[in-house]
């Protein structure tokens, strides 16, 4: 497929700011199943101060806030070129090694919650891909994806315990129950486009699984599929705080009003 993002954030400041810092990424990345044809990232209200690579990989921005301003508005578009891999990404590679996708972090420690449901997927599969998809389908079946009910700051064992969650929340889950059943995993974030819309409802999030023989699988919890051509990967991380499109502080002002508009469509393949 060939697919045209187009991703706005806009901040709106109750008074004008004295400093502020936004980290921000928002480049997809170019990997199996993913190709970037052209990208753009642009800036109102501040200017670039780095950019660099971080160690997942990823594409990093860091913008500073001009001194004043009351709003600042991100753009980032472009085209990528995908093929549907069956969510296969591939081997591992980069500088971060293996091993630390096992560990745990704040967002992503289990608990008795997160324990059930790993009780629940048991053993006894095929191969490790088909225990990975019933994994999936018990978080699926035991946390109903329902907007409005947690937050960027809800760990996976409290979206566990209330059983309510978004994409976020779901592939959280799904990372730290991957790795206390033995796999490394990360959180994965980026786009989807729904077939019904050109204007979609957010950026998106799922997880992938290092498979031995496989090496990195996906796994949409909320859509309960492995990423296919709709999919584009922009950051992954250990957990939400790796990948988070753009976060940030300002200082001298509060943040009065967000606004996101990300737009997802399929054009025609250039002969």
């Amino acid at each position: 497929m060939r697919l045209k993002i187009a991703h706005l954030t806009h901040y709106r400041f109750a008074e004008p700011a004295i400093y502020g810092l936004q980290q921000i990424r928002l480049v997809p990345k170019t990997r199996r199943g993913q190709s970037v044809e052209d990208w753009n990232v642009t800036f109102e209200g501040g200017f670039e101060q780095v950019h660099f690579i971080d160690q997942f990989n990823n594409h990093t921005l860091l913008i500073g806030l001009e001194e004043g301003t009351s709003e600042l508005v991100i753009r980032a578009e472009g085209t990528v070129l995908t093929q549907d891999e069956n969510g296969i990404v591939g081997q591992h590679g980069g500088w971060t090694p293996l091993w630390l996708y096992r560990r745990k972090t704040d967002l992503t420690r289990p608990g008795s919650a997160i324990q059930a449901i790993c009780d629940r997927v048991g053993t006894g599969y095929e191969n490790d891909v088909a225990r990975l998809h019933a994994l999936m389908g018990v978080i699926a079946e035991t946390v109903s994806y329902e907007t409005g009910t947690t937050g960027v700051a809800t760990t996976a064992e409290e979206a566990a315990v209330s059983g309510r969650g978004v994409c976020q929340d779901h592939t959280q889950i799904f990372v730290t129950c991957a790795r206390v059943i033995g796999f490394p995993a990360r959180y994965v974030s980026g786009y989807l486009m729904m077939d019904d819309r050109v204007q979609q409802d957010a950026s998106h999030a799922w997880a992938e699984a290092y498979v031995e023989g496989l090496g990195w699988v996906g796994f949409d919890v909320s859509n309960a599929i492995s990423p296919d051509a709709r999919y584009v990967a922009v950051a992954t991380g250990l957990d939400y705080l790796d990948a988070a499109p753009v976060s940030g502080l300002s200082f001298g002002s509060a943040q009065q009003g967000l606004e996101v508009s990300v737009q997802v469509q399929q054009q025609q393949q250039q002969q």
